[in-house]
């Protein structure tokens, strides 16, 4: 009976990941509620949840009675480690705090608020292809989002971008031509001021590639503007990236077959690797599937751990659909 609503499960997330959803969610700010159940093994037979580099620390899965809750495409942590700005695939705004039991491990979210996000004119878009939100970062007085579809790299100001329309567009490099419809620059993310990167916006894209198959992505600013590329491992597409405190940076990939579910990986790129005209490769953090807890996972981040070292934040798009989860993933990066 498991396997027979595994492919039921499969099938649907097919749908889900290769057709344009419908849903059109508009509404002004509202709250939204989570219940929350916390789970401290990624696989269940490994309990020591160590998986070469990573550590897995705990997750939680998470739903919510209202619907806007769930198509989570990217998310940024505040420098407290627990605030979160995140971005919804329908065009919205979803921030919260992060709650913790009394071991330190995620245990749910609080304060957690919906709003619609609002196009130059100053108007909610009417349809998704006009505000599919696909990654966000943060900086200094900005948070920035891409999109897809009706591609670009919007800034937002910070605070009140909530309620803002976007006060410019940044130039993202890539020919436009050279990008899919519905793989375009699903990264975007902010290095480290002390990298060689001195703090630049560096898009990537999730399934525009070139002639040779590899990825596009671009530095937007500073002392290393220009494109490159990123080595691509079939069948892994990039959905999200972060930079570790020392500059290098970190990409969240994704797989999926009809016969094998949905695949996760993280790949970690020397930062001082990325100028323009390079092909940047890394090495992998940790390979999963459905055998470990992992959903269709978009978003990743990085916080500053107690302990002093690096952790990452995976999160997971549900596409608003019941045969997939919300799940929220924490994974200490070991030395």
């Amino acid at each position: 009976m498991r396997h027979r609503f595994l492919g039921l499960r499969i099938s649907v997330v097919a749908a889900t990941l290769m057709t344009v959803s419908p849903l059109a969610l508009k509404a002004a700010e509202v709250d939204a509620p989570i219940k929350a159940r916390a789970f401290h093994e990624f696989k269940s037979d490994k309990p020591d949840n160590k998986f070469g580099a990573l550590e897995f620390l705990g997750g939680i899965e998470y739903t919510s009675v209202n619907d806007l809750v769930g198509a989570v495409s990217g998310i940024r942590f505040r420098p407290d480690g627990k605030s979160f700005v995140a971005v919804l695939d329908t065009g919205h705004w979803m921030t919260g705090m992060i709650e913790r039991d009394g071991q330190g491990r995620l245990s749910g979210m609080l304060d957690v608020r919906i709003l619609p996000m609002v196009d130059a004119s100053g108007r909610e878009p009417r349809s998704k292809g006009d505000i599919d939100a696909e990654g966000v970062t943060l900086r200094d007085g900005e948070v920035i989002v891409s999109f897809e579809r009706r591609h670009r790299v919007d800034v937002y100001p910070d605070p009140s971008f909530e309620t803002s329309r976007p006060k410019k567009t940044l130039d993202f490099l890539i020919p436009r031509r050279e990008l899919r419809a519905n793989g375009g620059l699903e990264t975007v993310v902010s290095a480290p001021q002390t990298s060689p990167l001195a703090g630049a916006i560096v898009v990537v894209a999730e399934k525009s590639v070139d002639d040779a198959g590899n990825f596009y992505a671009a530095i937007l600013e500073g002392p290393r503007k220009g494109q490159f590329k990123v080595k691509r491992h079939h069948p892994f597409d990039i959905t999200d990236g972060a930079f570790l405190p020392n500059g290098d940076l970190v990409l969240l990939e994704r797989s999926f077959s009809v016969l094998g579910g949905v695949g996760m990986r993280i790949r970690r790129m020397d930062g001082d690797s990325l100028k323009p005209g390079a092909l940047v490769d890394g090495e992998m953090l940790i390979e999963a599937d459905m055998g470990q807890q992992i959903d269709n996972m978009e978003g990743i981040d990085v916080v500053a751990g107690p302990d002093g070292v690096p952790h990452l934040i995976v999160v997971s798009d549900d596409n608003h659909s019941i045969f997939q989860r919300n799940l929220m993933l924490e994974f200490r990066l070991n030395p």
